[in-house]
């Protein structure tokens, strides 16, 4: 049942993002071309879904647990930090100069445009960059201070 909540879940993103257009770069570039041709509906769709989840936790955290989970899996640093700013300015600067989040570049694979794939193949092999070199940086403190 838990991987069909996940699914499900999934599939709701997906459709959400697909039927707001989000799937289309244009759509967030025009957003950002501010001395252009604005177009407003990125931070309609960003104020709805703000909305929406800010009511979702609201809710379900009432509950002492989730429905598929011993536990809540929050979220416990609040340090903003260079790792934090780094990350946050990288994912700014993919999203301006290719038009796609990560949330909305899966949905878009269903396009079959290259720079989709492009995009995305990018994403995954920056995330299993960021992964070797926490490990790498992890590894170099533990042989320091052994």
């Amino acid at each position: 049942m838990h991987l069909v909540a996940i699914y499900l879940a999934g599939l709701l993103f997906g459709l959400g993002i697909s039927i707001s257009g989000m799937v289309n770069p244009a759509k967030t570039l025009n957003f950002f071309d501010v001395a252009g041709g604005w177009d407003a509906s990125l931070a309609v769709v960003m104020v709805t879904a703000l909305a929406v989840a800010a009511g979702g936790y609201r809710l379900v955290l009432r509950r002492s647990a989730p429905l598929f989970a011993p536990r809540f899996q929050l979220p416990t640093a609040r340090a903003i930090d260079a790792r934090l700013v780094l990350g946050a300015g990288l994912f700014g600067i993919g999203w301006g100069m290719s038009g796609f989040c990560p949330g909305a570049s899966l949905p878009a694979l269903g396009t079959g445009r290259v720079e989709v794939f492009a995009f995305t193949g990018a994403l995954v092999a920056g995330m299993f960059t960021a992964r070797w070199l926490m490990r790498l940086n992890a590894t170099r403190a533990a042989t320091v201070s052994a």
